[in-house]
C-alpha cells in the first residue's frame, strides 16, 4: 500500500469580465503580489502555452488575457479575462456542483471585510464567532466586485477545526 500525504494548493483559476480591475482589487485590497502579467494569450498552435490553452479551452476562443498572482503564503491565482464571454458578475449558485468560494485568513477579519465593501464588494452576512464565548474565532462571507464569493476567516483552517464539531 503506498503512502499517502496531504498535496500542497498551487493556485486557483478565477475568471472575471475586467483584468485590469481585478487586479488593483486583488493587489491593494488582498494585498496579493502580481507576479505576471496582464498579457494576452492567442488561439495558436506553435507556442507552448497556445497549444496548452487548445488543450484545455478547445478552439473557437481566438484571445483570452491572464494575470498571475500570489498570496503572502505561496498560493497561486490565476485571473482570466475572456472577452467572447458574457462580462457579468458570477452568479451565486453554492448547490451546484463546482467551486462555491475560496478563504483567505486574516486577524483582522472586520478590517478586510470593510476594504472589500470599500472596493466595491459586498458583505453577505454579519461576521459570526464560531465557538461563541469559548474561542475568538470568527468567519464571515464576502463578494469580490465580481460576484465571486471570498470567505475569510479570522484563524487558521487547523485550529478552526482541530477541536472537532461545532454544533
Amino acid at each position: 500500500m503506498k503512502n499517502t500525504y496531504p498535496r500542497a494548493f498551487s493556485h486557483i483559476g478565477i475568471t472575471v469580465p475586467d483584468l485590469d480591475k481585478a487586479i488593483s482589487f486583488y493587489t491593494s485590497v488582498m494585498g496579493w503580489y502580481l507576479l505576471m502579467g496582464p498579457v494576452s494569450v492567442k488561439e495558436e498552435n506553435e507556442t507552448a502555452i497556445g497549444k496548452m490553452c487548445i488543450d484545455v479551452f478547445g478552439t473557437g476562443w481566438e484571445t483570452f488575457r491572464i494575470a498571475h498572482l500570489s498570496t503572502s503564503d505561496k498560493v497561486g491565482i490565476e485571473l482570466f479575462e475572456f472577452p467572447l464571454k458574457p462580462s457579468k458578475n458570477a452568479v451565486f449558485e453554492p448547490f451546484k456542483t463546482g467551486i462555491f468560494h475560496f478563504c483567505v485568513q486574516d486577524p483582522d477579519i472586520e478590517g478586510l471585510a470593510q476594504k472589500i465593501v470599500e472596493a466595491g464588494g459586498k458583505q453577505r452576512m454579519p461576521i459570526r464567532e464560531y465557538y461563541p464565548g469559548d474561542k475568538p474565532f470568527k468567519m464571515v462571507y464576502m463578494e469580490d466586485p465580481f460576484g465571486n464569493i471570498i470567505e475569510i476567516y479570522s484563524h487558521s483552517y487547523e485550529l478552526t477545526y482541530s477541536e472537532g464539531s461545532y454544533v
